[in-house]
């Protein structure tokens, strides 16, 4: 995996975390245990620093970017889906940010929230625990509904698992 120093900082990543070997990690970015950054994710601290804490997952071909804020940070078992963009903002223990979308500086997702795929959360905005945000701009819809319930409780250890097989059994072809 691309590792890289800057400015005297460089890449942290605990024994059991999982880098897919095409992420790329810049400068002050620490990846906890248990957390996983998927294929073609890029994590760039060189404004400030980026957190994935304890059984996060950043998966492919999201990028994290430091901001104004002193820590851009991914709660413990949270997840950041698939071509996502969090930029100075602070993702709470075991909320979902859906595919494609963006969180912006200062914004605060809640523990256990949901921000729904291609939604936009502007910055400073605040979504709080346990509710479901949707839309460009992301607004509030109410508290989390069954279905996205499943969501939220199942993809840590779904991706905490898959992270695993990768590690084990993902090789270069040719």
């Amino acid at each position: 995996m691309p590792l890289f120093s800057f400015e005297g900082r460089s890449p942290q990543v605990h024994p059991e975390a999982w880098v897919a070997p095409t992420a790329t990690l810049v400068g002050d970015v620490v990846v906890e245990a248990g957390a996983s950054v998927w294929y073609g994710a890029v994590l760039r601290a060189d404004f400030g620093r980026i957190v994935v804490r304890a059984g996060a997952n950043v998966q492919d071909n999201s990028v994290l970017h430091g901001g104004d804020d002193p820590v851009t940070e991914i709660g413990p078992g949270a997840t950041v889906g698939h071509m996502c963009v969090v930029h100075g903002a602070v993702v709470g223990a075991e909320a979902l940010v859906g595919n494609g979308a963006t969180v912006q500086d200062g914004a605060r997702i809640g523990r256990r929230a949901l921000v729904g795929a291609h939604s936009l959360v502007p910055p400073g905005a605040e979504v709080p625990d346990g509710t479901v945000a949707l839309g460009a701009p992301a607004r509030v819809r109410g508290p989390l509904t069954e279905g996205a319930a499943r969501w939220v409780d199942g993809n840590p250890a779904i991706y905490q698992e898959l992270a695993r097989r990768h590690a084990a059994g993902a090789t270069e072809v040719g």
